[in-house]
This record gives structure tokens, sequence and C-alpha cells, in this order.
């Protein structure tokens, strides 16, 4: 099924264009303290490095913006392009005013309409902002949430709902206010000067079902880019079924022109998930490809050892490891195929119907295992589950370089 996307104004974040039918980008964002320059370029380089096209941080503080030109540096000593953005709440205008070197050095500024103050101040503030934005070049998302919507519109929109009789649910009116916030915030922006090619929209919550229904019709009324997510999807496999259920229709839909995969780490957990999350999100729909497929069985009474497990994992971890330096080698390495099957029922067939695939009998610790490629028995494999990884990664390592070398 090809997906038709949605029609928006592209806008250049840092060389990354977003919208205007470009490919959906994966954006993630640091859980270290800025102000940790070494810590903060280390993850951004691992982020970067697992997928991740854009990456924002926290600017909270003037020792944050003071370091953010030194991030930006260090990164680019070390060859990572990859876009910065901040992220600013309720101090944004003031942070970006008093350090110009910060605003410099960003691609873009995250501003949360309902974080930069109330009534008239906020206006100001917002303008100011965007006025910065304008000046240094820098795109800005306009990122509504709703555990901090704007109080002053959501009182209004719940009077007007009671005074008119309208017979909106609260629920209903707070997804309504979502959208009027985020447009008109748009506008406010276009007003103090900012184009149209620099404004991206979000409207975040934590359920799927009203991030479906905002999103409907925040796409029905604007042609801005649209960056989706679940603004708190949870940990582990919570957190990725909501994000797969909230985002995966939008997608569908051809809503969304970036994406993020709010996931919650274990402590000292890999923050990598989240970008692994997005691009495999992704890459199910058909939207786009990140790194070679891997088809593994789930499992049942046939397969009485783990040994397809143990490989599974092995192959998986290789390829992530593999990805940064292939991205730049051998092009089309995304598009690989690589099945791992844990019996006869099954294993063969997909093992056929992939570039490279090895099926496991299901039993036996030191089984025999036909290898195919390209749908052809190539080879046999026998041991256990080490050397049974450690041979399928060498088959793996040798298909990629004779069919994704880069020529010249």
């Amino acid at each position: 099924m090809e997906i038709k996307r949605r029609e928006t104004i592209p806008v250049n974040v840092g060389g990354i264009v977003v919208g205007g039918g470009a490919p959906v980008a994966v954006q993630s964002m640091t859980n270290t303290d800025t102000a940790d320059v070494a810590a903060t370029v280390r993850q951004i380089r691992e982020l970067a490095d697992a997928g991740s096209e854009l990456v924002r941080f926290t600017v909270n503080t003037p020792e944050a913006a003071r370091a953010v030109p030194e991030i930006r540096q260090r990164l680019r000593d070390q060859g990572c392009p990859v876009p910065l953005i901040g992220d600013f709440h309720y101090n944004g205008h003031v942070l970006l005013r008093k350090h110009p070197e910060c605003a410099r050095a960003l691609d873009k500024y995250r501003i949360n309409p309902g974080n930069v103050g109330s009534g008239a101040r906020r206006d100001e503030n917002f303008a100011t902002i965007c006025a910065i934005a304008r000046d240094h070049g820098a795109a800005v998302r306009i990122g509504v949430n709703g555990g901090s919507l704007d109080q002053e519109l959501v009182t209004r929109m719940m009077q007007e709902n009671t005074a008119k009789n309208l017979g909106k649910t609260s629920g209903e009116v707070l997804n309504e206010c979502m959208v009027i916030s985020a447009l008109e915030s748009a506008s406010m922006a276009i007003e103090a000067g900012l184009g149209e090619d620099r404004i991206i929209i979000s409207c975040k919550v934590s359920t799927p079902a009203d991030l479906i229904s905002i999103y409907r019709s925040l796409s029905s009324k604007t042609r801005q880019p649209l960056h989706l997510g679940l603004t708190e999807a949870g940990m582990g496999m919570k957190g990725l079924i909501w994000s797969a259920v909230g985002m995966g229709v939008l997608l569908a839909e051809g809503i969304g022109d970036t994406i993020r995969v709010s996931l919650t780490p274990k402590p000292g957990g890999d923050r990598r998930e989240e970008v692994y999350a997005a691009c495999e999100l992704l890459q199910a729909l058909g939207l786009r490809s990140f790194a070679p497929t891997v088809t593994s069985c789930p499992g049942c009474g046939r397969t009485t050892s783990t040994t397809f497990q143990e490989i599974a994992m092995q192959v998986q971890a290789h390829l992530r490891a593999r990805m940064p330096e292939w991205k730049r080698t051998h092009p089309g390495v995304s598009e690989l195929k690589v099945a791992v099957m844990g019996c006869i029922v099954n294993g063969p067939g997909e093992s056929r119907s992939s570039n490279i695939g090895i099926s496991l009998p299901g039993t036996g610790e030191e089984p025999k295992c036909p290898v195919y490629i390209d749908g052809t028995l190539a080879t046999t494999l026998q041991g256990h589950s080490g050397e049974l990884a450690r041979d399928f990664i060498a088959l793996i390592e040798r298909y990629v370089e004779e069919h994704y070398r880069a020529k010249g």
C-alpha cells in the first residue's frame, strides 16, 4: 500500500527538510544536563548514529545557553552535522536575548505557547523568540502540550461551551483548545516576521485516541509541517505500543512530517531505544528504510532450543552497530532483508524470501542449519549458538560487501 502524504510547506532545519514531501524525519531528545558539554555531545552523537536526524536538548539556564555553541562546535569537529534544536520553556525569550551566540548555534527553537507567560506579556515574550529566530534564520516548532495548555484559553473555551450549551465534553474542549492554540500561535509567529517556511507545529497529548483526533483536525486547518508524538508515551512495551497505535494511524493517513517516540527509559537505560523505535515505525509502514530488516519467528513448542533467539539478538545488535559506517560506505544496505528462523515450518520459506536467511530445525543445541542467499541454498552451518551467530554474521558481512559497496 502506498501512503499518500499530506501536502505541506517545506521547512529547512539545518539542512534537513521537514515537510514539502520530504521523507518523514526522526527526532530525539537528550536527557543529559546540557551544561555538561562532554556528556551532551556524547549522547547527541549516539542518537545521531542510531538514526536520529534532528536532536533536541533542554536550554533552561544561563549555563545551558552558554554551553550550546561549544556543543555545536565539538559535534562539527567530530564530523557530526545533525541539526540542533533548543527546547525552551518559561525563560526562552530571556536566554536567547542575553546569549546571542546560543541563538546563532541552534537550527530550531521549540516554543511551548502555554509556557511563555500570560496576557500581554505572553504575546510579547512569544514575539521576541520568533523575532530572534527570524534574525538568525532558525526554524521554530510551536509545540503545544496537553499538560501545559494556556489556561486563559481553556477557561474561555469552557465558558463558551457552557454559555452556548454546545454539549461538548471537557476532553473535546481541551482537544479543540490544543488546535486553536497552535493555529493562533502560528499566526502570531508570522506577524512577528517569521516566514511560513520556518514554522513547524505539534500538539502533543498522552493518549493515542486524542492524538489521532487532534491531528486529524489540525491537518485540515494548516499547511505547516506537523511533528508527531505522544508527549509522555511511557515505559517499555506500553510506550512502544501506544506510540505505534497513535502515530501509526496518522502516518498511514499521510499525516506527519517528523516524529519522536518519547519513551521513558529505565534508570541508566539506552536513550537510543526511542530512535530505534521511531525508525522501525516508519520502516514498518514502508515510509523509510533505516537499517536491514531482521525477520525472526516468535518460537513455539517446536523450538525447544534458545539457539535461534540468541542468533537473532546477536545479528540485530551487529547490524545496528555497523549501520553508522555502512550508511557512509554501503549505500542501499538499509534495504537488506535478513531472516533468523527457529524451525522447519516457516523457516526455509522465510529464509528463501530474504536476501540472506538461516533456518534452524527447532531442537538441538548443535543443529545443522541451511543458509539461503537470494532464494538459493548456499551452505549449511553447524555448531553451538555462538559459532552459528559468528559464521552467519560473517556471511552477512560478505553479502553486504559484495552487493552494497560504493563504487569508485
